[in-house]
């Protein structure tokens, strides 16, 4: 079950929240919504690595367990907070200017979603439970157009 509270008016942010689930499709095509198109792929991508995060290792695939997603545009930037109810996670980097500190061995089957969320991300950032992640995204501005002289 999927419950949307959209942005009241006056307020930023809005809600998602659902049972933990790897079917994220809806999910994504509703976070995804009013972002730019050209954006919207490699947003896609790193919103589900933090979102299959949150529902498989944070809440263990539970369907009892909820994943929350509050998001909100704000001054020019995107930002997402994903709530899961696991017992935590701490990085085992906190080097936030390579993101290939964050990849596994070659043979490891797990493990590269840091590093897909630190380069598709202008900030990634866990609260100190280790259960809510925040991301941010600045939105591209355009470049200002120099006029031309006669």
């Amino acid at each position: 079950m999927i419950t949307i509270s959209l942005r009241p008016v006056g307020r930023s942010w809005g809600t998602i929240s659902f049972a933990s689930t790897l079917y994220l499709c809806p999910i994504l095509d509703l976070l995804l919504a009013e972002i730019p198109t050209p954006m919207q792929a490699e947003l896609r991508l790193g919103l589900q690595e933090a979102l299959v995060n949150a529902a498989k290792h944070g809440n263990n695939l539970d369907p009892s367990k909820k994943v929350i997603v509050r998001y909100s545009l704000i001054d020019n930037k995107y930002w997402w907070i994903i709530s899961d109810q696991g017992g935590g996670f701490t990085p085992s980097c906190n080097c936030d200017t390579d993101p290939t500190e964050y990849l596994p061995p070659d043979e490891s089957e797990c493990g590269r979603g840091l590093s897909i969320l630190h380069l598709v991300f202008d900030e990634v950032e866990w609260n100190t439970k280790g259960t809510e992640l925040r991301l941010c995204k600045q939105l591209e501005q355009a470049r200002p157009r120099i006029p031309l002289l006669r």
